[in-house]
């Protein structure tokens, strides 16, 4: 049976990995897939040998913690797949990790691949060389990313953002709203503190004093706070608890992001995927960011971009505000949230921004990645 290595980090790489698994099923029925999956993975039928949520670590120091258990889990894999060889192998995202397996797999004559280019555009640019002995080839989400791999000699294709593909162009706030059974008037914000627990270990609190902060201000706001597994909602209620903010008009949600965001008139979201997803739904946010006091100085000498949040970036100007580390504090995010919904020109703008950017990035993502990957096995 021709087997298919693959292995995604996050959430965000679960999502690629399962469309990229139905896209290549749909011309290989016969393709195995096996290595770290998640839910939406192993619903396309791909087995997991080891639980994605080990690897959604962020923050040099908090890899730190976990380094000895990873570089194992990672010898663990490359031996399974050196005695079990794919017909290729597929890194999702997480660079730190599957650059590493990559390039072991690979001087073993096993094909990689390595899918989302590491932001080589926004730190570490020195990283290329690395991937150059890992992956074969690379697909890239973002077209500003091509340019770069061809430039070094690495064979890479643009592909597209398979969310652009997802998210209708036009997206109705009134039809979300009725599917969370919204029926009154008021501000309507989402929350998004992270996908990982690191990252609401650091971003609960903020989000929850931000919410409170806006209550403050507009007492018939209400949020919504969607988090993708039972662990991330246990700290984020934590936080309510602990801030005494139990009477906040928050509805806690098990996924249903895109929705959350789609039901809001802006969102307050951490740096990452979500960023993303909340331009494509055409929605004024505020990016926050906190991470470890140790982390946060060897991040911000490594940056070459004056942004983080992938709507800035794409857009190459400061479309919405960036609140960072120490900047992050709720009186800020609350008053630029506001300020930003209040000024309806503004809003429109951003609109328009957004509007280019899904444009831009709706590339039929799923099928192009299937034929570069059915291109390396044939």
């Amino acid at each position: 049976m021709p087997t298919i290595g693959i292995v995604a980090g996050e959430a965000s790489g679960d999502l690629l990995g399962s469309h990229l698994i139905a896209a290549l099923k749909e011309k290989r029925p016969d393709l195995h897939f096996v290595g770290i999956a998640g839910p939406k993975m192993m619903d396309e039928g791909a087995k997991s040998l080891y639980s994605m949520e080990r690897l959604a670590v962020r923050g040099y120091f908090e890899v730190l913690k976990h380094y000895w258990g990873l570089v194992r889990m990672r010898r663990e894999l490359a031996r399974h797949f050196i005695k079990n060889p794919p017909d290729l192998f597929i890194g999702i995202d997480a660079p730190d990790f599957n650059l590493g397996l990559e390039k072991m797999l690979r001087r073993r004559g096993i094909k990689t691949m390595h899918y989302v280019s590491p932001s080589i555009w926004a730190w570490r640019r020195g990283r290329i060389s690395k991937i150059r002995r890992a992956a074969n080839h690379v697909l890239c989400l973002f077209p500003f990313e091509k340019p770069l791999y061809d430039e070094a000699g690495i064979t890479a294709t643009y592909v597209g953002h398979p969310l652009a593909d997802m998210i209708p162009v036009e997206q109705s706030m009134a039809l979300a709203r009725a599917e969370l059974k919204i029926n009154q008037p008021g501000l309507v914000v989402a929350l998004l503190p992270g996908s990982r627990q690191s990252e609401v270990d650091y971003m609960a609190d903020l989000f929850v004093k931000t919410a409170m902060q806006i209550a403050a201000d507009v007492p018939d706001a209400r949020f919504l706070v969607p988090l993708v597994t039972r662990e991330t909602r246990e700290k984020f209620e934590a936080a309510i608890y602990r801030n005494h903010a139990e009477e906040l008009p928050i509805t806690m949600l098990f996924g249903h992001a895109q929705m959350a965001m789609a039901a809001a008139d802006g969102v307050v979201v951490a740096s990452g995927t979500a960023t993303l997803e909340a331009a494509l739904l055409k929605r004024p946010m505020v990016i926050a960011y906190r991470m470890s006091a140790w982390t946060w100085p060897i991040m911000k000498r490594m940056g070459y971009l004056p942004w983080v949040g992938l709507p800035n970036i794409l857009a190459g100007q400061t479309v919405v505000p960036e609140l960072l580390q120490n900047k992050a504090t709720p009186e800020l995010l609350a008053d630029e949230l506001l300020r930003m919904l209040y000024d309806k020109e503004r809003v429109a703008d951003i609109q328009a921004q957004f509007s280019d950017i899904h444009q831009q990035l709706r590339q039929n993502t799923a099928e192009k990645a299937a034929g570069a990957v059915l291109g390396m096995i044939a």
